[in-house]
């Protein structure tokens, strides 16, 4: 229960019905900042990540998780990839 602590939980409105996903403020914050790098929304980046896990049975708040790490570390990648342009 005290883990839940650090957890922010946002709501958003998928395939017809309202769902709550919590995660650490690090996530979102990476989340966030490729919605805008995409020029979406973030309610929009949920959804097509929701609809890319559709019928594997992954958790929502997982499938956030991995995408945002796996977001971090193409970014890291790049960054090495092209160390001037930052």
């Amino acid at each position: 229960m005290g883990e839940e602590r650090h957890l922010r939980k946002r709501s958003f409105q998928l395939v017809g019905h309202r769902t709550s996903v919590a995660l650490e403020p690090e996530f979102w914050t990476v989340l966030e900042a490729v919605a805008a790098r995409r020029g979406q929304s973030l309610a929009g980046l949920v959804t097509e990540i929701d609809m890319a896990r559709a019928g594997s049975g992954q958790p929502l708040a997982s499938a956030l998780r991995v995408f945002a790490l796996a977001e971090s570390v193409r970014a890291k990648a790049d960054q090495v990839a092209s160390p001037g342009s930052e």
